[in-house]
């Protein structure tokens, strides 16, 4: 408890997460211990309220900077200019409307699960990520902030609990994963598990954007509790991974080993949808 913002936990539907509501607007204070609450919610972190960041974009990197000092400039990075905040270059806008005009994802198939609810579980639900995994150094964390929030029932981002997830992984699993190193690749690649299967042989890479091996399992750096950190058919090398020294391809074990551990780690019991988009997001 702080006097700068309350906190309830966990969030509503879910076993991990936390709601931080401020006591002032981030213009007049962006207060210190938020990066401790977001360690103890899990790493999730929902802050309501924040209208202000609207007219003024420039604070959400503010708040960035309580969570790390280093807060990317993406018009450095490998992002298309087109999302990349025109004023505030530290922000990258995601969005279905120009100029960034991101399709949205596909609906799954079927679009409910058999008792009615909203699929989260791989296979049936797709598109499961960790934020510009591809990285060398991926983010510590992301900020996102809804600009213009999709309908409720058009549009929802889903967590999932890669530390709950590796709890639960039976031994055998927690043996297979122990040392192993995942190969992430930039999305929208010829390296795609899809592109692969489709027969897409332009998968040379720059030197500035090649894939990058990544743990995983990752131990929180405050916390120290271990959690799956993984990727599935966009943001993985299905060329030369998806893991690295096990048989590669999107027929080969460390395909069949993906996603066994991506099916038990998006498991209803420990993920959490939430409607509405979230765009733009701040990385630190």
């Amino acid at each position: 408890m702080s006097a700068a913002f309350h906190v309830t936990k966990p969030l509503a539907g879910a076993a991990f997460g936390a709601t931080a509501r401020l006591s002032k607007p981030l213009a007049d204070e962006i207060p210190a211990g938020l990066p401790a609450v977001l360690a103890e919610a899990g790493g999730l972190l929902l802050i309501p309220g924040l209208q202000e960041i609207a007219r003024e974009p420039e604070l959400l990197v503010a708040l960035s900077r309580q969570f790390g000092p280093e807060v990317e400039d993406y018009r450095y990075t490998l992002t298309a200019r087109s999302s990349v905040h025109p004023a505030v270059p530290e922000i990258l806008l995601v969005s279905n409307m120009a100029p960034v005009s991101k399709a949205p994802p596909r609906l799954p198939d079927p679009p409910l699960t058999a008792d009615g609810r909203l699929p989260v579980q791989y296979p049936h639900r797709v598109g499961w990520h960790t934020d510009q995994s591809y990285r060398r150094p991926p983010p510590d964390i992301s900020l996102f902030y809804a600009v213009t929030p999709a309908a409720r029932d058009r549009g929802q981002t889903l967590f999932a609990d890669g530390t709950a997830a590796y709890a639960a992984l039976p031994p055998h699993l927690k043996a297979r994963v122990e040392g192993l190193q995942g190969l992430h690749c930039q999305p929208g690649t010829a390296r795609s598990r899809s592109n692969v299967l489709a027969g897409r042989t332009d998968v040379a890479q720059a030197p500035t954007a090649r894939s990058q091996p990544q743990p995983v399992v990752r131990i929180h750096p405050v916390t120290g509790k271990p959690a799956l950190y993984l990727c599935e058919w966009g943001q993985m090398d299905w060329v030369d991974g998806p893991f690295v020294g096990l048989e590669p391809g999107s027929h080969g074990e460390g395909a069949a080993l993906l996603d066994e551990l991506t099916s038990y780690g998006t498991t209803a019991a420990w993920s959490m949808p939430r409607p509405g988009s979230t765009a733009p997001p701040s990385s630190a």
